[in-house]
């Protein structure tokens, strides 16, 4: 994979692939806890700004806190994919019979949404996007989720883990028409599920990022699901790739 991307907004850069000194990163449980880690390994494996696509970085370095999470998540891929190659395995449980199956995706092939023409002009205007509700009839502006906002999100789920969508609702959604500030939550609480599930696919709508729902079949009974790739500090770990190079070498050694 050439060490030259473009980002679903049309930020472009060079990167490189991670480094030893990047283990203090994965390792480091607080930075994983306050979510910094992505950041550091961004920061740290970027190393030049090509075109600066809506952002305006000026002669400073790129603030991921401000980057949109499709560019973020892309930028992801295509460093792991640069340190160990494209194709990535992992472990999901069957939903059906609970059976371990073991997937390989290829991450060059994911599919790509890049942000559309309008969605840019309105995150360059102040990252502010209109929609109307087709059951409650109000207006509603909203934002595109930053990293900034990417930090925040686990404390907000972990502070409210029954009403996950409530709070992703509430920060997301910037101003209900007709309906007083401190009054928002109330009202997105009471909205019909049909209004909420709208929103959330107009969400998607007007975002950019990857598309990271694999169908997987299982070995055992044969049912095939939907999976989101897993994304956590492992995915920057070997992985199957060293556990495959471990047998082959084991295979191969004389008895």
């Amino acid at each position: 994979m050439l060490d030259g991307i473009e980002c679903p907004t049309g930020l472009k850069g060079r990167i490189r692939g991670l480094r030893v000194r990047e283990e203090r990163v994965l390792a480091d449980r607080k930075l994983a806890r306050l979510g910094g880690q992505l950041e550091e390994l961004l920061a740290a494996c970027w190393e030049a700004t090509v075109e600066p696509g809506p952002y305006d970085f000026g002669d400073k370095p790129v603030d991921w806190g401000d980057v949109l999470q499709g560019d973020r998540f892309f930028a992801l891929l295509n460093i792991r994919a640069l340190t160990y190659g494209s194709d990535y395995g992992f472990s999901v449980s069957c939903r059906n019979c609970r059976a371990r199956i073991e997937w390989e995706v290829d991450l060059s092939k994911l599919p790509v949404r890049p942000l559309s023409p309008e969605s840019r002009a309105a995150f360059i205007a102040g990252n502010r996007f209109e929609t109307t509700l087709p059951n409650a009839g109000n207006r509603v502006w909203f934002k595109l989720l930053t990293g900034h906002d990417e930090r925040k999100l686990p404390a907000l789920q972990r502070a409210a883990p029954d009403r996950l969508l409530s709070s992703m609702l509430a920060y997301r959604v910037l101003e209900v028409e007709g309906v007083d500030p401190k009054d928002k939550r109330a009202f997105l609480e009471d909205l019909t599920l049909r209004d909420a599930d709208f929103l959330v696919d107009e969400f998607d709508r007007v975002d950019c990022g990857v598309d990271t729902t694999i169908e997987v079949e299982c070995p055992e009974c044969r049912e095939v699901q939907d999976v989101d790739l897993p994304f956590d500090s492992a995915f920057f770990l070997p992985g199957k790739e060293r556990t495959a190079r471990r047998k082959a070498r084991s295979a191969s050694s004389p008895t």
